[in-house]
């Protein structure tokens, strides 16, 4: 039996925004699977904002995506062939396979998901590489004390609404940045945030802060950069910790990006200011994920998925990351499972 696997690839790299002449729908015929692999068939593919930096030829902490070739990132898919020992037909798995239908991955591609413990979807966020980079960014560089406050921008998204849920866990208080009057009520009234500021209204976003960070800033974990994170700077407060994890604001400019200098401002404060990147932590994973799991299973996280459908509409979710449509993590659906009822 032939099967065809449908791919979406990077036809050109974007200047400013992507949009339709960025990506280009392919069709290959998929060969059969070796001993030692298995056939995976492409269940949800996660959509992230660092993927934008990936379609620049330009060198970073991850290689850049090439010309023609599928676009990589997270995905979950079930085993619907296997000539290998470790999987059999029924799994579920996730690895980085990316926007595509089907996949030929060998034995150490792939990790299993047993679909008991969450649901699978979670494994592509809260139990993902989003989870450990909320977990790691906050704990490690943002260290945050009970009593303390804690600001996240993007605070709506996959990683700030985890963050968010660590820092009240750890006794803080916080407040998040958003962009609707929705993802405002979903932090305050779901995820317990003391208070939230909805940036495209505010008219004046320091006394904003001001008003709602009474005792100034002692963490600020930046998803965005920009004008926020330039309002949240004169806030800070001495020692003040600023995990740096996105800058999402900036990723589709034309031009270089400028803004108030922060060397004073780190100065004056002995303030500490971080970048990270989750691959720093993978000898930790294991770590990160237990409490991670624990936490979920405590009723002490929670979380919420945006979810489309369609694998013809990944690239458009990919663009509504940049739009603010989503709520926390967006992913989209692209299969129903074959073997659901297989194990």
């Amino acid at each position: 039996m032939v099967r065809v696997n449908n791919q979406i690839i990077l036809a050109e790299r974007p200047q400013g925004m992507p949009d339709s002449r960025t990506f280009d729908f392919v069709q290959k015929d998929m060969d059969d699977i070796k001993d030692g692999q298995i056939l995976i068939k492409t269940l949800y593919v996660s959509v992230d904002p660092y993927m934008r930096g990936r379609m620049e030829n330009v060198e970073s902490y991850v290689e850049p995506f090439k010309l023609n070739d599928v676009i990589g990132g997270a995905s979950i898919g079930e085993v619907i062939e296997s000539k290998s020992d470790q999987f059999e037909i029924g799994d579920v798995v996730t690895g980085d396979f990316g926007w595509q239908t089907f996949y030929a991955a060998g034995e150490n591609e792939v990790r299993q998901i047993d679909p008991s413990i969450a649901p699978v979807t979670a494994n592509l966020h809260l139990l993902g590489m989003t989870g450990l980079t909320a977990y790691f960014g906050l704990q490690d560089i943002g260290k945050p004390k009970e009593g303390e406050t804690v600001v996240i921008s993007g605070a709506a998204g996959a990683v700030g609404s985890t963050v968010g849920q660590i820092a009240k866990i750890k006794g803080a208080r916080v407040v998040g940045i958003a962009g609707s009057e929705e993802k405002i009520s979903f932090l305050k009234d779901e995820l317990n945030f003391d208070e939230g500021i909805n940036y495209k209204t505010s008219n004046d976003i320091k006394a904003d802060l001001k008003k709602a960070c009474p005792d100034g800033v002692d963490v600020y974990f930046d998803n965005v950069g920009g004008d926020i994170s330039d309002a949240v700077m004169t806030q800070l407060n001495k020692y003040a910790r600023i995990p740096v994890c996105g800058a999402i604001s900036s990723y589709n400019m034309e031009e270089q990006d400028t803004g108030p200098r922060v060397q004073q401002t780190l100065i004056k404060k002995s303030a500490l200011m971080q970048g990270f990147i989750v691959g720093n932590y993978s000898d930790r994973f294991t770590e990160g994920a237990e409490q991670l799991g624990q936490w979920l299973q405590e009723g002490r996280l929670t979380y919420q998925e945006t979810i489309r459908e369609g694998f013809e509409n990944i690239p458009e979710a990919f663009l509504d990351l940049f739009r603010g449509k989503n709520i926390g993590k967006l992913l989209v659906k692209v299969s129903e499972r074959e073997y659901g009822n297989h194990k």
